[in-house]
């Protein structure tokens, strides 16, 4: 028996248009979506200045994502007056792939027709039953788009290769659940969703892209978001967001090529031998021709994977039969206090110590 529920995690759907007169209104929506949502999803679009549109932009809100595409009307499409259309799609997962094909297939269902109960049955069939029919006579499925692979879909080879050994500092700030905010300039939106959807992957055994935001505008509602996060890779487009350090552990400036520490961070960054050994194995992986951006992945989850387990052997059983990380068995092994302070850290990540 099939089970439905990975057909249900679209939330909704709406439909955003600029008309001949610059005006840009939310046109159509299922279910209803709330004024407060509706101004956040437009402002998103970005089709009042038409020319820095994203065709395809996502990030994640309220515990859910959302997928906007934005296309140019012309004159095949049965909208006149109509100069720009943007759908927007709020789901509960995070899946590029699947949903900019699922974009697609529904802004040209709409396109071609006009109108919007076109497009609403496509949804409907993709939320009870997985799949639709494409304009071409194909088929659009669900169960095709595995989200192992989109994790995994990633640039991480080029972000090592940009920032070199420094790149253990964002590998250290996911594995120890820091705070870092990534920065592209305005006309790099692409880039930096591309790098933020690629980090989480350098600690891909907890395979946890909740943490990812690909864009976030420094707008109250959205700097709050962050406030209330304990951990997260957030992208922003405003360079200003480098000086609040209350906001981000590590920062990534794509300008500049530089990576920053927060003052109030540094303690966390201290670097030993462990640290450069893993850099330096980061490194070797991605100026390899020959390896792939799974083999690489692979090759640093191997990495995290032997940590961990030299982690484990350092536990002790409780009473209770829990097996735990206490700081004297660490301090027993006379370890360079960069690293004990590191692995004690890592250990309450990855739930070794006892609180």
């Amino acid at each position: 028996m099939t089970n439905t529920h990975q057909f249900l995690s679209a939330k909704s759907t709406g439909l955003i248009e600029r008309d001949v007169n610059g005006d840009v209104l939310w046109t159509w929506s299922y279910p209803s979506v709330s004024e407060a949502d509706r101004e956040f999803f437009i402002r998103k679009s970005r089709l009042d200045a038409p020319d820095n549109a994203v065709p395809f932009l996502y990030s994640q809100r309220h515990h859910t994502w959302y997928y906007i595409f934005t296309f140019v009307v012309d004159d095949s499409d049965h909208l006149p007056k109509v100069t720009h259309v943007s759908i927007v799609l709020v789901t509960k997962d995070f899946n590029p792939e699947k949903y900019e094909i699922l974009c697609r297939i529904l802004l040209k269902k709409y396109r071609k027709s006009g109108n919007p109960a076109q497009l609403l049955e496509s949804y409907l069939s993709v939320t009870t039953r997985g799949s639709c029919s494409t304009e071409e006579n194909g088929r659009f499925s669900v169960q095709d788009y595995d989200i192992r692979r989109s994790y995994a879909n990633t640039k991480l080879k080029d972000f090592i290769l940009t920032y070199g050994v420094e790149s253990i500092i964002v590998y250290t700030a996911l594995l120890l659940k820091k705070r870092l905010v990534v920065y592209c300039p305005e006309n790099q939106v692409q880039q930096l969703m591309s790098i933020v959807r690629s980090l989480p992957a350098l600690v891909w055994h907890r395979q946890n892209w909740d943490i990812a935001f690909p864009l976030i505008e420094m707008e109250d509602s959205e700097v709050d978001v962050l406030k209330q996060t304990s951990s997260y890779v957030a992208g922003v487009t405003d360079a200003s967001m480098e000086g609040r350090s209350d906001l981000y552990d590590v920062f990534v400036n794509t300008s500049t090529g530089q990576i920053s520490i927060a003052p109030e961070a540094k303690e966390s960054f201290a670097m030993g031998k462990l640290h450069k050994d893993i850099a330096k194995h980061m490194v070797q992986c991605a100026e390899s021709d020959e390896m792939t951006e799974e083999q690489l992945i692979k090759e640093i989850s191997k990495k995290t994977g032997e940590l961990l387990n030299n982690l484990r052997s350092l536990a002790t059983e409780t009473k209770d039969g829990k097996h735990v990380i206490q700081l004297e068995t660490l301090k027993e092994r006379k370890m360079a206090p960069a690293t004990e302070s590191f692995l004690f850290s890592l250990a309450a990540c990855e739930g070794l110590v006892d609180v």
